[in-house]
């Protein structure tokens, strides 16, 4: 179950309890699931039950009891315990991440992709100097990734603040069409806030579209992106550089896969493992799981600094998995359904890996 499932799982128990009285409350368009924060416990965690109590006129406990009886029987939850003043905690039946993987597989790179801002329009300000375009056209795709209207502004003549004015019916011109007078005004267009590269260090000049990119995302929007030789420093391939530690980390989830043909183990046919998985093998199953929470926290904030960051993590999970977590017959060891399960992961990780990028607009080589 992914947080996007869970989260779909609450806000079914706010209807079911609205629907038979147990709750007198508006119910929200969506309920965020995040990871527990100090004091919690289990996998997930959400303030739901806080956010319902005021206008249920009920205490946040209470709430939080309700929908702990109404989620508690849903496949996948192991466990639902109520901390602090009335935050729902979500313990995960266990599983080996086989049902997870398929649907990775099923997808490749769109998942994570999704419908949690259907309904949503976003209008960006036409950006100006090459970190506001770079970081505005990503957030547009980003937010498209999880179902909203998203787009830029056509640059107006004239200046900034003409692009930035909501349009109307021009006062010297009378309307009389009674629809288009009652027409909902078109939303105001958003301003992304960045603070720009240093004057005179044309990054993509220097490193290319694909280092440029990176370095112009991955930093957040308050913060000065690199330049100089520090920027520079992204186009060695060495560890210390996260930008090849994601691709790297890409192109070795095609490794496997091409290894894994030549041993004869059929791709992309995750089986239930007979034995618990390998630490590294349980971490990156875990980051996958979140995969879809990362691209719709960076939707909602207009964040793509956080995407990059969840591939830097995957990408740690990789490698440490290739090293550790044999995914591959070692020695004279014959092929067997946990190899099948481990290639199966490994290919997974890399939908995640090429879709996180693409989303970036930064090439996924399949070669380093």
């Amino acid at each position: 179950m992914t947080p996007a499932d869970l989260s779909t799982t609450v806000l079914r128990a706010v209807r079911r309890a609205v629907a038979d009285g147990a709750l007198s409350v508006a119910v929200p368009e969506r309920v965020t699931v995040e990871r527990p924060r100090p004091g919690g416990s289990g996998d997930y965690a959400t303030n739901a039950a806080l956010r319902l109590a005021a206008g249920a006129g009920l205490a946040p406990r209470e709430v939080a009891e309700i929908l702990r009886a109404r989620v508690a029987p849903a496949d996948g939850i192991a466990r639902v315990e109520i901390t602090g003043p009335g935050f729902l905690n979500f313990t995960l039946a266990e599983d080996d991440g086989a049902d997870l993987v398929r649907t990775v597989l099923s997808a490749g790179p769109h998942y994570g992709h999704g419908n949690a801002l259907t309904g949503t329009t976003a209008v960006f300000v036409n950006p100006h100097g090459p970190r506001a375009r770079v970081w505005t056209e990503t957030v547009v795709a980003v937010l498209r990734s999880q179902g909203a209207t998203a787009s830029i502004a056509p640059a107006v003549p004239g200046g900034r603040d003409a692009a930035v004015a909501p349009r109307g019916a021009r006062p010297d011109v009378s309307v009389t069409n009674p629809t288009a007078a009652s027409a909902a005004p078109p939303p105001v267009p958003e301003t992304l806030r960045v603070v720009p590269a240093p004057d005179g260090d044309d990054l993509f000049a220097r490193l290319g579209a694909d280092a440029a990119r990176w370095a112009l995302l991955r930093t957040a929007a308050h913060d000065r992106p690199p330049s100089g030789s520090v920027a520079g420093e992204l186009l060695v391939q060495r560890e210390s550089n996260p930008l090849f530690r994601v691709r790297y980390a890409y192109a070795r989830t095609r490794a496997l896969t091409r290894a894994a043909e030549r041993l004869g183990i059929t791709r992309g046919t995750p089986e239930n493992a007979a034995q618990a998985p390998h630490p590294t093998e349980a971490t990156l199953t875990r980051l996958l799981r979140d995969h879809p929470a990362v691209l719709e926290a960076a939707a909602r904030h207009r964040a793509p600094d956080r995407l990059a960051r969840g591939l830097e993590q995957v990408a740690e999970a990789v490698l440490r998995f290739q090293e550790s977590g044999r995914p591959l017959p070692l020695g004279d060891e014959k092929p067997s359904a946990a190899h099948r399960s481990r290639i199966a992961l490994a290919e997974a990780a890399g939908a995640v890996l090429a879709g996180g990028l693409l989303l970036l607009g930064v090439d996924a080589p399949e070669f380093l």
